[in-house]
């Protein structure tokens, strides 16, 4: 009997299964035909995004490929402005040589003629001295004196003498200096051989060093930073001090070996200097001629990077700093210390020529001149002033 029962549920569940599988395999295929709907979306999303990402990256091809056509016009355009800055460089240079500029050495050489200057002429330039409120205008003449090997050194007269003599300081380091009782000396003989033989009883260091009333100014650096106040009438020292300013480091980016600059002007003694308390700038002191003595001391807004040297006029500090362009110098920095005048006020200077790199430039107030040395070129440059008022 129960054989019998098991027989007929196999069966019937037979039959059953055999009724549903229509229905069974109608939903297979739905699903399936789903499934090749949804395969065919994504196909076709996929050809879709594909294209897009095709044209994009050729949209992308063609501006980098416009890009690096741009700039090889523009390098080749700034190979033919080079080209064309160094051809006008040479001709002027040529320009020059056929037709000297206008000498800067007439002031020398009315000097040398007169014989003797008037009360009045006298009371003027005293009183101009006194009254000193001129900014450099423009640097309208230059000549090149002579050129000596040594790349680094300096060159002045006394800055506030009638004296015609011309003091060389050769290199950056020594314990002598070369005198010549005028400049024809100087510039007439190759080399120093015409030159008197100064002996110093220290090693002077860097060339921030002038002659000022009768007087050698230079600095030593061992042991530690001093001024010396040298007679050079009588060959001795008469008198020395510390420089106040501790942790010192070079003035001038481009000029490692100067750590004190000193300048003159109408109005006195200047010391130009920086310390690592503010290393990134300038600083600028006056010093009393007689003693030595600090009068008065500015942080000045002028940058020590990229600095090549300075001078000092009417109490303005003029930097020197050096452009991209190999024979330009341009003054970047003015420094007024009655306020009067700023950088953004002040001229633009530009040095009418350039060697290589300036080593020294000292302003001389009696006539109006800068003696500069550059790389082994002793040069002078003529100044147009005008007063600080008037810009």
């Amino acid at each position: 009997m129960g054989t019998l029962i098991q027989r007929f549920t196999v069966a019937s569940a037979m039959i059953l299964a055999v009724q549903c599988q229509p229905q069974f395999m109608e939903y297979i295929e739905r699903r399936l035909s789903s499934f090749e709907d949804r395969i065919a979306v994504w196909y076709d999303q996929t050809q879709r995004y594909s294209s897009e990402y095709r044209g994009f990256k050729n949209q992308i091809l063609a501006l980098v490929e416009s890009l690096d056509k741009e700039k090889e016009e523009q390098r080749s355009n700034l190979e033919i402005a080079t080209s064309r800055i160094e051809r006008l460089e040479r001709e002027l240079d040529y320009l020059e040589n056929r037709n000297p500029a206008p000498t800067c050495l007439e002031m020398e050489e009315k000097i040398i003629n007169q014989t003797a200057e008037t009360a009045q002429e006298k009371k003027k330039r005293k009183q101009k001295v006194t009254e000193c409120a001129e900014v450099v205008f423009n640097i309208k003449a230059m000549k090149i004196v002579k050129r000596l090997e040594s790349a680094v050194g300096l060159w002045t007269k006394d800055l506030m003498s009638d004296s015609e003599k011309v003091y060389i300081f050769d290199g950056v380091s020594n314990d002598t200096i070369y005198e010549f009782t005028r400049l024809k000396d100087f510039t007439d003989f190759s080399g120093l051989v015409k030159g008197k033989k100064i002996k110093l009883p220290h090693s002077w260091a860097g060339t921030g060093h002038i002659v000022y009333r009768g007087f050698l100014y230079y600095i030593r650096s061992e042991p530690q930073f001093q001024v010396i106040k040298f007679d050079l009438k009588n060959q001795t020292v008469s008198d020395s001090g510390m420089f106040p300013a501790e942790r010192q480091i070079p003035v001038y980016g481009l000029s490692p070996y100067n750590y004190i600059d000193l300048a003159a002007d109408e109005n006195g003694l200047w010391a130009i200097y920086a310390t690592r308390e503010n290393e990134k700038h300038i600083c600028l002191a006056r010093l009393d001629h007689r003693t030595l003595d600090i009068e008065q001391m500015w942080d000045t807004p002028c940058p020590i990077a990229n600095a090549e040297n300075a001078f000092v006029i009417c109490g303005t500090l003029y930097v020197v700093y050096n452009s991209k362009l190999r024979s330009r110098s341009r003054v970047q920095c003015v420094y007024d210390v009655t306020e009067m005048v700023n950088t953004d006020q002040a001229p633009l200077l530009y040095f009418p020529k350039r060697f290589g790199s300036v080593a020294s430039i000292k302003y001389n107030p009696k006539e109006k001149q800068l003696y500069s040395w550059d790389d082994g070129n002793q040069i002078i440059y003529r100044l147009t002033m005008k007063l600080k008022s008037e810009l």
